[in-house]
């Protein structure tokens, strides 16, 4: 093997599964060799040099020993797994060439193979960064889109309300109400948020939900009128909240619920009689079931960015060594905007 052939492979591990609050500590950062050249008798499959790596709050559960999931759980001593963005070096697969550029499922490391390619799709567009196909132009983007408007169903002029709202996804479903002609409001956890979704993403209202001593009495400021359509990305007494302010007919969208990610008892929702009194629909989903949505979402959204009616803000972290530490601020809220890690800039 050619001297060119062989690179170091620097690798995220989970060291073993956690309970309660994840921390830095739980992963560990290894470097190994690779061959930059997939091995004999390995068809079907792509090895790709990653350029981005997405941090998404489900990952999280991933890191905990999980039964009849949706998705697997993480393997103790291995690379953890997530959404990127890579550029192909090899490839068995037909529907794949060296140089193409790829977003979907990889692994934290500098170099992967996929042997799984079902969630791997081409990127065409690249007059935008490429980052974005971790978030906008990605599976957040489409988490945002499917929910907002496969999920919620919006009339014009219904009143939006957005939890953890500056975050990858809850940012964009503001954005996509208020051009839908929605009044909208968002939560977040710092100042800094909160002047992000008034003065960067235009939503009508925006407050700090560690302020509010008393969750009821902001609902009932911010939404006087009651609340259409609540798309829910924490769970937990912020829902319990949300559930009295409920307009007739209204629906919910359970995208997300970090509040009880790193909780060994969830907690317990009390108001769940709105659901049958107000007729309010609530309902989970996955983004995976919305992937045929991908064109019509990319015929949407692309002229938007190019035109600057959707703004879309990224909190990039440099270098795999410091993707544990990206990863882990997803639960403190230390990231603005959607976090990124730039293993190498494409």
């Amino acid at each position: 093997m050619a001297e060119e052939e062989v690179a170091e492979n620097k690798q995220v591990i989970l060291k073993h599964y956690v309970s309660g609050f994840p921390k830095e500590s739980d992963m560990e950062i290894r470097t190994t060799k690779t061959q930059l050249k997939l091995p004999e008798g390995c068809s079907g499959a792509i090895l790709v040099k990653n350029l981005y790596l997405s941090c998404d709050p489900y990952m999280r559960n991933r890191m905990r020993k999980m039964e009849g999931s949706y998705i697997e759980s993480f393997t103790p001593g291995s690379p953890i797994g997530g959404y990127g963005v890579a550029e192909v070096l090899d490839s068995t697969h037909s529907n794949f060439n060296k140089g193409d550029l790829v977003w979907g499922r990889t692994t934290w490391e500098d170099h992967s193979i996929i042997t799984s390619t079902e969630s791997l799709a081409k990127i065409q567009h690249t007059d935008v960064p490429l980052s974005y196909y971790t978030g906008i132009l990605g599976m957040p983007g489409m988490t945002a889109y499917a929910g907002f408007f496969e999920v919620c169903s919006p009339k014009k002029g219904e009143r939006v309300f957005i939890s953890a709202a500056s975050g990858a996804v809850g940012q964009l479903v503001g954005q996509f109400a208020k051009l839908f002609g929605c009044y909208v409001v968002g939560s977040a956890g710092s100042k800094e948020k909160v002047d992000l979704l008034k003065n960067k993403f235009g939503f009508d209202k925006a407050f700090n939900y560690k302020e509010e001593a008393d969750l009821n009495a902001a609902l009932k400021r911010y939404f006087p009128d009651g609340i259409d359509i609540y798309f829910d990305n924490v769970g937990g007494k912020m829902l319990d909240a949300v559930l009295l302010h409920m307009t007739l007919h209204s629906r919910i969208a359970a995208c997300g619920m970090i509040s009880q990610y790193n909780l060994e008892q969830p907690e317990g929702v009390r108001n769940l009689m709105c659901l049958i009194t107000k007729q309010i629909r609530m309902e989970g989903f996955l983004v995976f079931d919305y992937y045929h949505l991908y064109p019509k979402f990319l015929e949407m959204i692309i002229p938007q960015i190019k035109e600057g009616k959707i703004t879309y803000v990224e909190d990039i972290a440099e270098g795999l060594e410091n993707a544990p530490r990206a990863l882990m601020g997803l639960f403190s809220g230390r990231n603005i905007g959607k976090q990124v890690v730039a293993v190498t800039r494409g």
